[in-house]
């Protein structure tokens, strides 16, 4: 977000070793404040470790995230209340335990603030299921999406993931159609955007009424620098009437969905890319920009990071990441749009 432009402020907890100073004074070179940063002596900072194999995909791994679980509390969260309730968007991923995740949650909620929840793994996805009516924006890969369903109706959706498994090589048009129970679970629940992630064939966007997606999601966007010039780029000739058809229809049996395409790439590797699509697509959000035009630049974003040695590139080529959101955008495509 930062190199963005974003002005993102981080409640987080590191140690004072090697790993937790080192990050930290990272943060700190792009001129964000540390003020929700906690570190101590008793904490050992989360580290993970990957395995890439030749195609840039991770093969193995092994993360070390119990200090964030320990010492990101709800109490040390709740110290930058003021913060949370004067943000645009408030992001919570579930490493948190459950009880920081909670608070979180309760303090975007009793502000109105619209609240981003990334799954990070498919054993903690689960976690949404006490916190799901607070939750605006949920994004995840496959597997993440068919568990949490089972941990909101365990059970009702048996056999259906490995079904999509065997059959997951299908065009958008056939693969939605095996998501969609899963993800009308979630819609039922509260969630009102599903953003659901699928390689490197792109996102399907979905929620239960089109006309959602073509708002802007935040009333008062805050100019963000790059960014500014960023959505400046993409807005002089995005056709914002593209999606103006889609409808809005009231009822729960109804349901929505986007075909978002990924863009070809040549992949050094894949780590990184989840969070820089979602960290774009929440700078873009901060902007002013509606869901669909926020993806777009979040799948450019991410595209640049699978060219880069880096997990995240050094800079970002505003024109190059310009003119990529507007190839997804114009290849984006209604791919349900009826009831269920």
């Amino acid at each position: 977000m930062s190199k963005l432009g974003g002005k993102p402020f981080l409640i987080s907890a590191v140690g004072l070793d090697m790993a937790g100073s080192h990050l930290l004074e990272h943060w700190r070179s792009t001129g964000r404040s540390s003020e929700g940063i906690l570190q101590t002596q008793d904490i050992t900072t989360a580290v993970v470790c990957c395995v890439l194999d030749p195609n840039g995909e991770v093969a193995a791994g092994v993360a070390s995230f119990e200090s964030i679980e320990k010492f990101l509390t709800a109490e040390w969260i709740q110290q930058f209340r003021y913060k949370i309730s004067s943000a645009p968007v408030v992001m919570v991923d579930a490493n948190l335990n459950d009880h920081a995740l909670e608070a979180s949650c309760r303090l975007a909620a009793g502000d109105n603030i619209p609240l981003w929840f990334e799954p990070v793994s498919v054993a903690k996805s689960k976690k949404i299921a006490p916190l799901v009516k607070y939750v605006t924006y949920v994004s995840p890969n496959e597997e993440e999406l068919f568990a949490m369903a089972d941990a909101l109706s365990p059970g009702k959706l048996y056999g259906l993931s490995e079904r999509y498994k065997r059959e997951k090589n299908c065009p958008p048009e056939s693969l939605i159609k095996m998501l969609i129970p899963a993800i009308i679970l979630l819609l039922e629940k509260g969630v009102k955007i599903v953003v659901v992630t699928i390689g490197a064939r792109g996102i399907f966007l979905c929620s239960k009424e089109g006309s959602i997606l073509t708002r802007a999601v935040v009333e008062k966007p805050q100019p963000l620098g790059i960014t500014s010039e960023l959505h400046r780029l993409i807005s002089s000739d995005f056709p914002l009437h593209k999606f103006h058809a889609a409808r809005q229809i009231e009822g729960t049996s109804h349901f929505f969905a986007l075909h978002l395409p990924g863009l070809p790439a040549s992949v050094k590797k894949l780590t990184g890319a989840g969070d820089c699509l979602v960290g774009a697509t929440l700078a873009s959000i901060c902007e002013g920009s509606n869901i669909i035009q926020a993806i777009s630049v979040g799948i450019a974003a991410a595209k640049a990071t699978v060219e880069a040695d880096l997990n995240v590139p050094s800079t970002f080529d505003l024109i190059g990441v310009a003119d990529d959101a507007r190839l997804v955008y114009l290849a984006a495509k209604v791919v349900y749009d009826g009831p269920v």
